[in-house]
């Protein structure tokens, strides 16, 4: 008579010894509340943080953006960028900002990109506390940088200041 192990003396096993591994229990780690994730700053310090004392360049006719002017929803905004560039390994687009002016953390997202892109586009949703200007700034391969704005209006606010 051999003494074989069944599938389920296996399963009660394996669950003994999770358990085992688990005793005693340790208290769970607090992860925190998602405002304290980052600091809430205004617009000029966040442009500050980001580009230093570099000037930043009127770009309106380099840069279209893509959005509606009035939002519905400040939840969902869909937003497109386009930078006019040659996409070269000599000059390209390295990275476009999107910042909304009125939210407690101004910076939406930062998207790089290299000359292998082909194109600086970029099309997304962010999420607006509030009316205010949607800046967007492109940085160049050498350093420079280009800003365009485009005023929107949010009925419903999307995110809690």
């Amino acid at each position: 008579m051999t003494s074989r192990l069944t599938r389920r003396a296996w399963l009660g096993l394996a669950a003994l010894a999770a358990a085992a591994t688990g005793w005693p229990p340790r208290p769970a780690r607090a992860q925190g509340h998602l405002a304290n994730l980052a600091p809430e700053e205004p617009i000029a310090e966040t442009l500050k943080r980001l580009f230093g004392g570099r000037p930043v360049k009127d770009g309106a006719s380099l840069i279209t953006i893509d959005m509606p002017l009035i939002a519905e929803d400040g939840a969902a905004v869909p937003i497109a960028v386009e930078v006019k560039s040659p996409m070269t390994p000599e000059n390209y687009v390295k990275a476009i900002y999107i910042l909304a002016e009125t939210n407690p953390r101004p910076l939406n997202v930062k998207i790089s990109l290299t000359p292998a892109a082909g194109q600086a586009f970029v099309a997304t949703n962010l999420r607006l506390a509030d009316s205010g200007p949607v800046r967007v700034v492109a940085e160049t391969g050498d350093g420079a940088l280009w800003a365009a704005t485009r005023e929107v209006r949010v009925t419903v606010a999307g995110c809690a200041a």
